[in-house]
């Protein structure tokens, strides 16, 4: 009789036990180091790609910009854009152009 009451015991104990027990797909996931670095991946894939857009974008506006002015005012722009790499580096014109550069009045 007491070998009864102890088996109901010791189940009414372990019942519990079991139903509180946590089930293993709830909860955050983990994430793996192969799982991070394959999202890492993709991101800089993305950025990649939206830079290169971007790029692209700037050359079309200037190509743009650039077909829409005349003859004259290209060569000028380009004359310009030559004078502008010279004194941002420091450079002086060559001598050929400075000795025969126009005087300017003053």
């Amino acid at each position: 009789m007491w070998f009864k009451k102890l088996i109901y015991l010791i189940l009414i104990l372990l019942i519990p036990l079991s139903s509180l027990a946590q089930e293993k797909g709830t909860g955050p996931k983990e994430k793996t180091f192969q799982s991070q670095r394959k999202l890492n991946k993709q991101l800089r894939k993305e950025a990649r790609e939206q830079r290169r857009k971007e790029r692209a974008e700037r050359k079309a506006i200037k190509a743009y910009h650039k077909r829409l002015q005349t003859k004259k005012v290209r060569k000028r722009m380009k004359s310009s854009k030559h004078t502008a790499t010279l004194h941002n580096e420091n450079r002086r014109e060559p001598f050929y152009k400075r000795l025969f550069k126009k005087k300017k009045k003053t």
